[in-house]
């Protein structure tokens, strides 16, 4: 009987253990969390209002608008340079005609590794006079571009949102030539 009873002592002391440190675990997980988090996220909803509001006004008036073929219009409305030695080029691409376009194929380019991947913008390049270099769009380790892919058409009126991205050209340079085949050549300026 003793042997019994030490083993229902010893579960119990067990039992109560466990159970005292999920309570005291709940405690300080949860104690005085509640109060501080509207206030957190108000100031954050404040915080991201005042952001949202200079991204508009700069997407209002475009870095380049390049014309294509057929009503294509590629509006580029920002240029941004990254810290990991990155730059994203942001834009849409436009439909101003009547009707349905089907974005020509040269725009993904003629490399091979970028035609397996299917329809992109991985033709696309920028070019910094200053240093006589060429920038070509990116690839992920599987050869996909960086940019934009899985389109085929633009209805009218339609803009579809795009985006490329190049390694970064040095930071003295401000200005690149932006090229894409069956558009024309705009220059953009890189902000920081």
């Amino acid at each position: 009987m003793n042997i019994r009873f030490m083993t229902a002592v010893r579960r119990g002391t067990l039992t109560l253990a466990v159970l005292t440190s999920l309570a005291l675990g709940l405690v300080g997980c949860g104690g005085g969390g509640d109060d501080e988090k509207p206030q957190t996220s108000a100031s954050a909803s404040k915080d991201s209002e005042s952001q949202t509001e200079p991204q508009e006004e700069q997407s209002e008036e475009p870095l380049a608008e390049l014309k294509g073929s057929s009503g294509l219009l590629l509006r580029i409305t920002s240029a941004q340079r990254d810290a990991g030695g990155f730059l994203t080029v942001s834009g849409n691409l436009m439909n101003e005609g009547a009707s349905r376009v089907t974005v020509p194929a040269a725009v993904r380019g003629n490399e091979t590794e970028i035609l397996r991947h299917g329809m992109s913008l991985g033709g696309a390049t920028l070019v910094d006079g200053n240093d006589k270099k060429r920038y070509y769009v990116l690839r992920d380790t599987d050869g996909r571009p960086l940019t934009t892919t899985g389109f085929s058409s633009v209805k009218p009126g339609e803009s579809l949102a795009v985006f490329l991205q190049f390694p970064a050209p040095p930071a003295e340079t401000n200005e690149v030539t932006f090229q894409m085949p069956t558009f024309a050549s705009g220059t953009i300026r890189i902000s920081e």
